[in-house]
């Protein structure tokens, strides 16, 4: 008996419970059902917690805390389908919560998602499965995962679900994805393009926008447009656009559209459709503004292409711009504008849009409020008058200049650039360039010189450079202060704006005060910079810095050490000696006002008499005119102009603002007047300058043999006059012993001043002469030569005698 009652009570009871019904009040009793061995009460545990989590995000984080999350994602691959099936839809509701998706990404839920995708499990796993992973694949990380899972493949064949809501979170999914390039490439791979274009019939809308934001992803790669393309999507896209049902969807088509005519091949195909005549019949359809504007976009994107311009061209697009621009609403006026930028790189169709008359509606664009609408139109008129008189001239008909300098003021950057570009292009035709600066061109200009931006100076630049051929403007901006910026601007290292900064310094380099003016801010200093940088050097900086020393002669001579036949030396010129690179060289006022000192004197010429003595600080380092046409030839000495000397008369001197005067030098006066009266009679170019030679010479303490030049007392009488005056500046006129230096100096300004032609050189250890060039024998006689000789005219040791260049007697005059 013992023995049979042991072994009854180890054997376990088959019987069971008869059904139980079990009532979970709270969230957390719940929970703990998720974890019952019982089917029944999985799937009744399952559903519950969906309905508790489906009313809020509260119970959603509540559940969450409870813990319900981890036996959830065990549930969704048991075996029993009613259990998977309540275990994704109580997941994918919490899933929508940002402190589940957070939970979750910890967790490696995805790979179980991806593997119930199946076209074999139940529509609503898939409705919860996809709604899942829509809300985890707005994660970069998960949607890494997904695609690195083999997520895509299950997922394209959802896209075709009889299930509105499986297609829709497929799709969301999908779209989310797509923004990376790999997955883009992966569904047309799979086959994901048709699906995509029948999506676009769905009775849904949202479904519709998600297929067309999808597409517009895709379509960005070129083998995905041309499936596409022989999927017929441009049609069915065109379809929708011309379904006046289908306006909410027409913004994401456009985009798509777009995608489609961005590469030449495909726009030649959907050209040769019909497709291209299509869109133009479409852009002239009354619309939404935002419709209207987003196809012009698109044509304007079109565009970029110089192949596509021309197709463009033949399907008359310059007419439909055109008509667009009298459209009232700005958005598309801006995005028709910018479409004529683009189109304008076609030479045909600039010509188009004048023939057109287009040119009144852009420049009326000028006028508007809109900030972005005057930079599209200032856009479009930059590049339609960019090398196109005939353009330039209807922008002048319309008034677009006066507008133009307007927006020289405008507060966006890209707008002033544009407006100063278009004004460059005008300004070459002298009726219009007069026209731009009476409203005030200069004046406008001068604020964008100090601009940060590259464009705005690149194009304000070359646009002051144009302007500044005429000598007003030069003056204006002088006046204006422009000259400080434009210098400061040679500091740049932007090839373009050095490039048409250094272009600019040349132009206004042209008249001496704005020269000198330069000088002061330092631009020949800059310049010989950039002129020794291999990088920065261009032969514009080389010419702005020729042009900066032929109006500003003394620095010329001080620095190169050579003035040529053209270069008249004038009232103000000085002699400083050899200055060296980069050494700024001071004005005269500057020199004439400093104390007494042991260097070597500064020689200066002034032949004005009395009344005209007082030279202006901008005209010390060359402060007379000169006549001289290097064209023409001529050589008359300038004289100060009536007009001019009656300007300076009529301003009184003010206190604060006393001019400088130079010491009067009437020695050298009266050496002009005695060279014109003796040596201009002489009937014999030779006889001339022997004799001004001769009379240099003389004055100069006569001539001197090479053997007793040491004993020659010229320092010390420069020494002298030096005391005398209380200056280290000596009028030239004063000299009575002079070196080589000195008398290559006067025979210049002597010859200037009568109208004789020689040069001036510089040599060591106080050397210089002058060369000339004469023909030898008379020119009515046959031994008359063709070609002129250079001569060196001996000033010192044997005055009169002409050195033939380059033999013995004249390298021993220029170097012993």
């Amino acid at each position: 008996m013992g023995k049979k009652g042991k072994k009854e009570s180890e054997t376990p009871c088959k019987e069971t419970f008869d059904p139980l019904p079990v009532e979970g009040k709270t969230p957390a009793t719940v929970v703990l059902l998720l974890s019952s061995p019982e089917e029944d009460i999985l799937i009744k545990a399952c559903e519950a917690i969906h309905t508790f989590a489906e009313k809020g995000d509260e119970n959603k984080v509540s559940l969450l805390g409870l813990g319900a999350l981890q036996p959830l994602c065990q549930l969704i691959t048991h075996s029993n389908k009613l259990v998977r099936r309540n275990a994704f839809m109580a997941l994918g509701i919490m899933a929508a919560n940002s402190d589940v998706k957070t939970a979750l990404k910890k967790i490696d839920v995805i790979p179980s998602i991806i593997d119930k995708l199946s076209l074999e499990e139940d529509t609503v796993v898939h409705e919860f499965a996809t709604l899942c992973l829509a809300s985890l694949s707005v994660d970069f990380i998960c949607k890494v995962k997904i695609f690195d899972n083999k997520g895509l493949p299950p997922l394209i064949p959802l896209l075709s679900s009889p299930d509105p809501d499986v297609q829709k979170n497929s799709l969301e999914i999908i779209f989310n994805l797509v923004q990376d390039y790999q997955s883009r490439l992966a569904v047309h791979e799979l086959g994901g393009i048709p699906p995509l274009l029948e999506l676009l019939k769905s009775d849904f809308l949202a479904i519709q926008h998600l297929a067309l934001k999808t597409l517009q992803n895709i379509t960005t790669d070129k083998d995905t447009r041309n499936t596409f393309r022989e999927e017929q999507g441009f049609e069915k896209l065109m379809d929708i656009l011309e379904n006046k049902d289908f306006t909410d969807l027409h913004a994401e088509a456009l985009q798509v559209v777009a995608n489609c005519l961005s590469d030449s091949e495909s726009f030649q195909l959907i050209n040769k459709g019909g497709g291209l005549t299509r869109l133009m019949e479409f852009v002239l359809t009354p619309t939404a503004p935002e419709i209207q504007s987003n196809t012009v976009k698109c044509i304007a994107r079109v565009a970029q292409s110089s192949e596509n311009r021309k197709l463009l061209h033949e399907q008359d697009v310059e007419k439909v711009l055109v008509e667009l621009l009298s459209v009232v609403n700005d958005s598309v006026k801006t995005a028709t504008c910018h479409a004529v930028a683009a189109m304008s790189f076609h030479l045909a169709s600039k010509d188009s849009f004048r023939e057109l008359g287009g040119f009144p509606a852009v420049v009326q664009s000028l006028g508007s409020e809109s900030l972005t609408l005057r930079e599209a139109a200032t856009q479009a008129l930059s590049n339609l008058t960019h090398n196109n008189q005939l353009n330039t001239f209807a922008v002048y008909e319309a008034g677009g200049h006066e507008f133009l300098v307007q927006q020289l003021h405008d507060s966006c950057p890209r707008t002033v650039a544009n407006a100063a570009a278009t004004l460059g292009n005008m300004a070459g035709q002298e009726v219009i360039r007069c026209s731009i600066l009476s409203y005030g061109a200069i004046q406008a200009l001068v604020e964008p010189l100090k601009s940060t931006d590259t464009q705005v100076l690149v194009n304000t630049t070359l646009c002051l450079a144009v302007l500044a051929c005429d000598m007003d403007a030069r003056a204006e901006l002088q006046s204006a202060g422009g000259l400080h910026p434009l210098v400061n601007l040679l500091r740049s290292h932007h090839k373009k704006v050095l490039y048409n900064t250094c272009l600019a310094v040349n132009v206004c380099a042209s008249d001496e005060p704005s020269a000198v003016e330069m000088c002061k801010y330092g631009a020949l200093e800059m310049l010989q910079e950039i002129n020794q940088s291999v990088n920065r050097r261009s032969r514009f900086s080389e010419l702005a810095m020729i042009s900066l020393l032929n109006s500003n002669l003394s620095l010329k001579y001080s620095l190169t050490g050579s003035l040529a036949s053209s270069d008249i030396i004038t009232d103000g010129f000085y002699d400083t000696g050899k200055a060296r690179s980069g050494q700024r060289v001071l004005t005269l006022e500057e020199l004439s006002k400093q104390p007494v000192n042991q260097h070597r004197p500064i020689i200066a010429v002034n032949t004005a008499s009395d009344e005209t003595g007082d030279v202006p600080e901008e005209r010390q380092s060359n402060s007379s005119e000169t006549d001289i046409s290097s064209k023409g030839g001529r050589r008359t000495p300038r004289r100060r102009k009536e007009d001019d000397k009656q300007k300076d008369e009529a301003q009184p001197e003010s206190p604060t603002e006393k001019l400088w005067k130079m010491m009067d030098d009437i020695p050298l006066q009266n050496l002009v007047k005695e060279a014109k009266e003796s040596i201009l009679p002489l009937n014999d170019e030779w006889e001339q300058y022997a004799a001004l030679a001769r009379l240099v010479s003389r004055v100069m303490g006569g001539a001197v043999e090479i053997e007793k030049l040491h004993e020659f007392p010229w320092e010390l009488h420069l020494s002298e006059l030096k005391f005398e005056f209380q200056s280290n500046v000596i009028p030239i006129g004063m000299i009575g012993k002079g070196i080589y230096c000195h008398r290559a100096l006067l025979f210049k300004c002597l010859a200037d001043c009568i109208g004789m032609s020689c040069s001036l050189v510089r040599g060591d250890y106080n050397r210089a002469w002058n060369e000339i060039l004469l023909f030898k024998g008379n020119p009515s006689s046959n031994e008359h030569s063709s070609q002129p000789c250079r001569l060196i005219v001996d000033l010192m040791h044997q005055p009169g005698n002409l050195l033939k260049a380059k033999t013995a007697a004249a390298v021993q005059y220029q170097t012993i």
